[in-house]
């Protein structure tokens, strides 16, 4: 929730106020990027700084506890912007005076946290509460795109691929969203932003965006491994659920190349890559043309899925030719 600038937690209804906490230490990380503002140098620092670069001003108090969880991600994406943009942390406690005439300058800071974006000596964008950081980021962005300094596009590629690797599947969604924006004929955004996709579970929003892909990239090693990636999670689904069923028939039967081969997708659809590519392996040892090939093939498709340098592709790539050349 927001707080009261001027009330803080405990007045009021005859409560005690609760004693407001000693001033923030100094942060060792401060640099040109991030420092604190007061009154003497809010018309240069912020005001006049503006013309230059867009700046950004956190409007925080000791005793806001939204505050505590905003400040860090501004600080964040700040510095992720590789000096596009500025910050400048505001105490309004200490700074009461500032308050009142921004405040009759026309920019509300009835509740904090209150972030203003200033460009050009004029207020570009606010918001009031401790966003995500996913907003946060699209703050940013939204304000270089006024100044004219949109995040360059490697600099995009490298947040939504970090981003996708940690997890973050929406946040990736959108970063690969704004690098297509930049780049509408990147293969690595289409793919990227398929697979992204995926991870949330929206399939069908994910074979929307590979019906967009450039004809010409349709065949691009990314967006061939996202396609596949896509067919795999629908084969998968269905598997996943019958998984159980499958290891019964096998220990009934250890022949049955076809559920082997059904456990494989099952696996890869649990996330047991190294499980699935082994069955797979199994049913080529045992019957190398079963099916016209099917447990190779698939096994392909696998590696194609999870990207060719991938630990496992690679390590089951060797046991493939292993089995192919022996």
């Amino acid at each position: 929730m927001d707080y009261i600038i001027g009330q803080k937690p405990g007045q009021g209804g005859g409560t005690p106020a609760r004693q407001q906490a000693p001033s923030r230490a100094p942060d060792p990380g401060a640099d040109a990027l991030i420092s604190d503002g007061d009154q003497a140098t809010f018309m240069r620092d912020v005001v006049e700084a503006s013309r230059a670069v867009p700046i950004i001003v956190d409007f925080w108090a000791t005793w806001c506890g939204p505050c505590k969880t905003l400040t860090p991600t501004l600080e964040k994406v700040v510095r992720s912007a590789g000096g596009r943009v500025r910050l400048v942390k505001i105490d309004v406690d200490k700074n009461q005076a500032l308050v009142r005439q921004l405040s009759q300058l026309g920019l509300p800071l009835q509740s904090i946290p209150t972030v203003a974006a200033f460009w050009q000596g004029q207020i570009a964008d606010l918001f009031h509460g401790a966003l995500p950081e996913s907003e946060v980021k699209r703050f940013v962005e939204a304000l270089l795109k006024v100044a004219g300094g949109s995040m360059p596009a490697a600099d995009l590629a490298a947040e939504a691929k970090a981003a996708l690797d940690a997890g973050q599947a929406q946040d990736a969604a959108e970063l690969y969203s704004a690098l297509l924006q930049q780049e509408p004929e990147n293969p690595e955004a289409w793919g990227g932003l398929v697979r992204a996709l995926l991870a949330l579970g929206d399939t069908e929003q994910a074979q929307e965006a590979l019906d967009q892909v450039p004809a010409k990239l349709r065949d691009h090693a990314v967006v061939a491994g996202a396609r596949s990636a896509l067919s795999l999670a629908e084969e998968g689904r269905q598997a996943k659920e019958q998984l159980n069923s499958f290891v019964v028939r096998l220990a009934a039967n250890p022949q049955d190349h076809q559920a082997r081969y059904d456990l494989a997708t099952a696996l890869n659809a649990s996330g047991q890559r190294a499980e699935a590519a082994d069955a797979l392996l199994e049913i080529m040892r045992a019957a190398p043309k079963w099916n016209e090939d099917a447990a190779r093939l698939q096994l392909l498709k696998f590696f194609e899925s999870w990207g060719f340098d991938d630990p496992t592709t690679m390590a089951s790539r060797r046991k493939l030719s292993a089995l192919l050349f022996r």
